[in-house]
């Protein structure tokens, strides 16, 4: 196994409200919920706050720069492919990705039984062995929009190593 070595950390935040209807999209899975994140993408938290700390730790301009939600050609964007791109870009860079850390923000529904399949789905398109991704899932113990069920919100760390730098 080849050493890696963190050359730079970057962290990422996004939260969206919540509207009637589903389906849910967290870190690219579909969770079964009477409710959906609203957004001009497909308004996934999970894989906004990912998509900005790797653009962050790349020192490239951050989400909103790169995929502003005035562009009407992002209207329900798939947000997997969105950070698809971002690890090519960083690669290209001279980057790779060695782990990312995220903390899920959520009332309900319950993700317990949903973190390992989002923890899977962020290691595909981050090319990184699931032990490289850490899922957690936060309740806000009803304060706050997210506590009240209005919002969910998530937190992403991520770490790079840097190729021949």
């Amino acid at each position: 196994m080849r050493a890696k070595v963190v050359h730079r950390v970057g962290l990422g935040t996004d939260l969206h409200r919540l509207e009637p209807g589903g389906p849910l999209r967290l870190g690219g899975v579909e969770v079964p919920a009477d409710t959906h994140l609203a957004g001009h993408s497909d308004a996934d938290v999970v894989l906004h706050a990912l998509t900005d700390a790797l653009l962050g730790a790349a020192g490239m301009p951050d989400i909103g720069e790169r995929y502003p939600d005035t562009d009407p050609a992002l209207k329900g964007a798939d947000s997997r492919k969105l950070l698809a791109g971002v690890v090519d870009d960083i690669e290209r860079a001279g980057f790779q990705v060695v782990n990312a850390d995220l903390v899920i923000h959520a009332q309900r529904p319950k993700l317990s039984t949903f973190k390992p399949a989002i923890r899977a789905a962020i290691a595909e398109i981050l090319r990184v062995d699931v032990g490289d991704v850490a899922v957690k899932a936060k309740t806000h113990e009803g304060v706050d929009a997210v506590g009240r069920c209005e919002a969910i919100a998530c937190t992403a760390i991520v770490g790079l190593g840097a190729v021949g730098r």
